[in-house]
């Protein structure tokens, strides 16, 4: 059974940390010059791949004992939650452009991008995280690539709009705080 309550939450907490996202801007930038169903194609499929790993990861440290998964989940949400916080704005990154306009160089393209930037990112490892404190892998999983998948559609799609009317630095702040109250909670549970 899928957990809507589990869904929902892991959908807002990778949402908002995702957003902020070098990717997202990557997503933007592909969004703008190619075809836009091509690069969600490819952008989707490498997203999924991250979560499945993620996933597994998180389902294997739910073989430890309960208060260490709960502990190490905590000090690894505090650290997501500071990375946020300490984060430096990189700016935009250049992408090249293949040749045409073809499904599989544009889709490829974009798979490749986020395949390579975001192995072990921050919303990969939260996923593992997120897996292993609920024990519900298909209910983090569903909610971890749908937050990706709109991040990834906002940004292709309307990235430009949105950075105008939410500033990026709020939009990190909360993701931050977000983290920050899931660690807090986790210790506290481990401590209990």
């Amino acid at each position: 059974m899928i957990s809507f309550t589990v869904t929902a939450v892991v959908f807002g907490v990778v949402f908002l940390a995702e957003l902020p996202d070098k990717t997202a801007l990557a997503g933007l930038v592909l969004g703008t010059r190619y075809r836009a169903s091509y690069v969600f194609a490819g952008v989707a499929a490498a997203f999924a791949l991250h979560v499945a790993l993620a996933v597994a990861a998180g389902s294997v440290l739910t073989l430890l004992p309960q208060q260490i998964v709960q502990a190490l989940t905590g000090v690894l949400f505090l650290g997501g939650a500071a990375v946020l916080l300490l984060k430096k704005d990189d700016g935009d990154e250049e992408i090249r452009n293949p040749e045409d306009q073809s499904f599989w160089k544009v889709a490829g393209a974009g798979f490749m991008l986020i395949l390579v930037a975001e192995f072990g990112d921050l919303t990969q490892i939260m996923t593992a995280n997120l897996a292993a404190r609920y024990d519900d892998p298909l209910s983090v999983g569903l909610g971890a690539v749908l937050a990706l998948w709109a991040v990834a559609g906002l940004g292709i799609v309307g990235g430009k709009a949105l950075m105008k009317r939410v500033p990026l630095k709020l939009i990190t702040k909360v993701a931050a705080l977000l983290m920050l109250a899931l660690g807090l909670w986790s210790l506290w549970e481990a401590a209990g």
